[in-house]
């Protein structure tokens, strides 16, 4: 098959197509570089007689019109040596090339040779030109000929030459000689005045016989070459010289075409010039072949300059040892390298020394004679650094040419794509096994409900018994590890439901210090390093408890009970470089809790798997492989992030970065302590569970409440829709079957609007909890949970339940006196501030505060209830103490902080934990008198 480059290039194109080129100094057709491919492709196009000679041996490659030319060197002379295809011109063949390739030319008119073409020595006269053919980096390669015989122009010149000498005296037998030539012969005087033209030059111009004489020749010539021609033609007059120019004549169908006129001097035998015989030759094809030749030369050529010069693409010459010789804009742009910083220089010079064995055995390769189609190396930067290049390249006889693609943001943003694929995959597996895990602890906290449940209601039954009461609270405190392991899954699996504080952790770090000093025993050193001027953060302290007190039990184990534990806690700014390492980091300003040992280190392999749960490298029995995997969960529902740096032998440090908060520092809270009360409302629990459902039965039962059961969310639903009044429905969060508790609560708030709803679980599975926060207006209560904290928590349910039915009634049917006293609490009315996270209670309490005269803002949650009081003059907040996203005892306290006049009312089931000054409670559910008195005494 023919390239490209040849098609259409004659019956030479199938010769050189066909020829074995690798036994040559060019080699394979393959490897010719693109300037010898677009040189041949011109030449083969060409009507003129060209060959071109390439390299010190002058390999030939010529056209048709040459082979012609040849005669019978041809096809001998295709491939051969210059010197050895033309040996009876060897030494001017070696002239030639000499000029060529040191980037000179060469212009022989009417040169004579003597050659060999037909087997016997011949005269030959041509028109030679030679000049240059460079390659891609503008360095000569070879040698382009123009081949032009002129014998016959030659021969017809000498003969009228030798015959004007010899019929001197015979004028007419010199015309008559000139009419019989084919040429276009004229003849002028001495003095050069033109006093006759042969018939071919009228003819030629179809201008009439005698037209033209003395000057009048001028108007054949063109207007833009008549007063050069003449010039010249009178200086060859006066040096009595040799005339030869080029003009363009115009022929009879008025075009004009160029031609060689050329005119000899015929002198006497002192010398003295007698005559001018003179000839036009039609060179015009000729010269728009060598102009078309040229013109496209030049295109080429402007193209390829075009590519080197505006290429966003690195281009690069180097010879075959790689020592540099051109290097293109693009290569300045990218690599800030100057070319008189480069060129002359090795290109090993700039090649990562990583990368250096690997680019000299590629440059070998080239040097071979093999293509490159992709190489990647890494090239210094002038300002530092390298960028990553990815290299084509092709060889010629004496160089590389190469071009390089920066993939050096494509190499970073596969390698992003690749950290960003493991982050995902490792989010999967710890989101895949925080749902088996949240799915263990679900079940785990049902066992656990059923036998502390047990327990306590055995309490009483042993009450007296001092043996079996102690194995009793041993039996509890086996149950409160369970708890703890079950929270461990649900923090990890970040299923827990947090209650977020806003502290100064360095102050709760402190306090912690005796505690884990007792726990960690005497051999180890507990050093604390807390800085000064700590920012606030928004954490669950108990779970921060948890973190750190896993984390230092992690720390003594690792140092085998002696060694030095520091915990450090500090402000922290993590950016943007930072998260974009760990995905699910957002950057910004965190307060860091670390904790380091002087312990024995983890391997790489165990500090990939750290985090996962179960996994442990204490003994069997040591560890329930679940602390780490606590704080990690932890951290990640708490918005923040957790950092293990280990290295064998060189201890571990964990850094745990919890996010700032600008709130202000919630007031710390003193534990609840208060009598178990039960009631004698109805209760309906929805419980899957068996032995969870038969023991929370039992403990509600003994509390005096009216206790009716069901087992699936679908069975609590018929015994709603079979009219029994139920006052409060204690459901579990995740059951079988298709109805979901929280659709269970809707439907049954939609049968009985007066219902209360409590939820239960040890799992909530995101149906009420989300971002680690209960949904507004949602009650629950964790499981395992104690005897109290489930009649606390019944109590303070039926409370707010009460205090809305309450309320309810007064709206629809005041009574006389409360009627008179609303409206004499018209004329005094007070700006009221109510906080209250069941909907409907606050819209029936806001409407009865209006209705007694007051001016009211209502607001759902803590947050809200800041903003309104901020925004309006306040008299009185009246809020409810359990609030979805703080405490009400900790907004009072903000609030009063804020405005130290303003008048607290806690208006709920439970009472306060601390006290606060000139602060009422009024228990739910209260009567509108009571309502009254609270609001008229605050």
């Amino acid at each position: 098959m023919i390239p490209p480059f040849l098609q259409g290039g004659g019956q030479l194109a199938h010769i050189i197509a066909a020829y074995d080129w690798s036994q040559t100094a060019l080699g394979p057709m393959s490897g010719w570089p693109q300037s010898l491919q677009t040189t041949v492709a011109l030449i083969l196009r060409s009507p003129v007689p060209i060959v071109t000679l390439w390299g010190e041996a002058g390999v030939m490659i010529y056209n048709d019109g040459y082979a012609q030319f040849a005669a019978n060197r041809h096809p001998m002379s295709l491939g051969a040596n210059v010197r050895e295809a033309w040996p009876e011109v060897a030494d001017f063949n070696d002239h030639v090339i000499k000029v060529g390739l040191a980037g000179g030319t060469l212009a022989y008119v009417d040169q004579e040779l003597t050659l060999y073409r037909s087997g016997k020595a011949e005269q030959v006269w041509m028109n030679l030109d030679y000049s240059p053919i460079v390659d891609e980096a503008g360095v000569p390669v070879g040698v382009m000929v123009l081949v032009i015989e002129t014998s016959a122009k030659v021969k017809a010149e000498r003969a009228l030459q030798e015959e004007s000498e010899r019929l001197r005296a015979s004028e007419s037998s010199f015309r008559t000689l000139a009419q019989a030539m084919p040429n276009q012969v004229w003849t002028s005087g001495a003095d050069g005045i033109v006093d006759w033209f042969n018939d071919q030059v009228y003819r030629y111009t179809g201008t009439p016989a005698g037209a033209m004489d003395r000057e009048r020749w001028r108007q054949m010539v063109h207007a833009d070459d008549r007063d050069a021609a003449g010039d010249l033609w009178f200086a060859a007059i006066a040096a009595a010289q040799t005339y030869e120019t080029e003009f363009r004549i115009r022929r009879a169908d008025g075009e004009w075409r160029w031609h060689l006129v050329r005119a000899q001097p015929i002198v006497d035998e002192q010398g003295v010039v007698q005559r001018w015989v003179g000839t036009n030759t039609d060179i015009h094809d000729q010269k728009a072949t060598a102009a078309m030749l040229q013109r496209q030369v030049d295109e080429r050529t402007a193209e390829r300059d075009r590519m080197w010069q505006y290429s966003t693409d690195v281009m690069l010459v180097t010879d075959l040892d790689g020592w540099v010789k051109a290097i293109n804009p693009a290569f300045t742009r990218l690599l800030g390298w100057e070319a008189s910083e480069v060129v002359g220089t090795s290109v090993y010079s700039l090649v990562h020394p990583d990368d250096m064995a690997s680019s000299r055995a590629e440059m070998a390769s080239l040097a071979s004679g093999a293509v490159t189609f992709k190489f990647e190396n890494r090239t210094q930067r002038k300002g530092g650094g390298y960028a990553i290049l990815a290299w084509t390249a092709a060889p010629d006889a004496r160089f590389v040419h190469a071009v390089g693609r920066d993939m050096t943001a494509e190499r970073a943003a596969a390698d992003e794509m690749k950290r960003t694929a493991a982050a995902l995959q490792q989010s999967q597996k710890m989101e895949a096994i925080g749902k088996l895990t949240g799915g263990v602890a679900h079940d785990f906290n049902n066992l656990l409900q059923v036998i502390s449940g047990n327990l306590q209601l055995l309490a009483g039954d042993v009450m007296g018994n001092a043996r079996a009461e102690r194995r009793l609270d041993n039996a509890l405190a086996g149950v409160t590890r369970g708890a703890r392991l079950a929270s461990y899954l649900l923090a990890f699996g970040r299923r827990q439901a947090l209650d977020p504080r806003v502290v100064k952790i360095g102050r709760f770090i402190a306090g912690m210090e005796d505690m884990l000093r007792r726990s960690l025993g005497e051999e180890i050193e507990v050093e604390m390093v807390i800085s000064g001027g700590l920012w606030h953060t928004l954490v669950d302290t108990t779970q921060v408890e948890n973190a750190v007190l896993n984390l230092c039990i992690n720390a003594r184990d690792a140092m085998d009970g002696a060694g030095k534990l520091t915990i450090e806690v500090g402000n922290a700014h993590l950016d943007d470089a930072y998260a974009l390492a760990h995905p699910e980091l957002n950057p910004g300003q965190y307060v860091m809790i670390a904790v380091s040992d002087t312990g024995s280190g983890m391997t790489p392999e165990v500090l990939e798997q750290a985090f996962d749960p179960f996994f442990s490298t204490k003994p069997e029995g040591k560890g329930s492989g679940l602390g780490l995997s606590m704080v990690y969960g932890f951290a990640r529902q708490s918005g923040g992030h957790v950092k293990i740096y280990s290295e064998p032998g060189n201890g571990t440090t964990v850094k745990l970065y919890l996010p700032r908060s600008t709130e202000a520092e919630d007031a710390p809270l003193a534990p609840e302590a208060r009598a178990i009360v039960g009631g004698k409302e109805t209760i309906l629990v929805a419980e899957d569970d068996e032995g969870v459902r038969a023991t929370v039965v039992e403990l509600l039962t003994e509390l005096g409440y009216q206790v009716l059961k069901a087992n699936d969310a679908a069975s609590a639903l018929s015994i709603i829709d079979s009219g029994m009044q139920i006052d409060l429905l204690f459901t579990d969060v995740v059951m079988p079957g298709p109805l979901r508790s929280p659709d269970l609560a809707r439907k049954a708030r939609e049968r009985q609007p007066g219902m209360a709803v409590l939820f239960t679980s040890g799992y909530t599975e995101n149906a009420i909890v989300h971002g680690g926060r209960l949904d507004a207006g949602v009650d629950l209560l964790g499981k395992p949970y104690t005897r109290e904290a489930l009649a606390r928590k019944i109590r303070h349910v039926l409370g707010n339940r009460q205090q809305q039915l309450q309320v309810t009634a007064e709206l629809a049917a005041p009574a006389p006196a409360a009627a008179e006293t609303a409206t004499a609490a018209r004329a005094g009315g007070s700006r009221i501030l109510l906080v209250e996270d069941e909907p409907e209670l606050r819209e029936t309490t806001a409407e009865l505060l209006e209705l007694l005269g007051h001016q009211v803002h209502a607001a759902g949650d803590a947050a809200s209830a800041l903003a309104l009081l901020a925004a309006h003059p306040v008299d009185v907040m009246l809020t409810d103490i359990s609030l979805p996203d703080m405490s009400g005892e900790v907004l009072a306290a903000k609030a009063r902080a804020a405005h130290p006049e303003l008048r607290i009312i806690y208006a709920s089931g439970q009472h306060p934990k601390a006290p606060l000054e000139r602060a009422q409670l009024l228990l739910k559910p209260y009567s509108i008198d009571k309502l009254m008195l609270a609001l008229a005494q605050a």
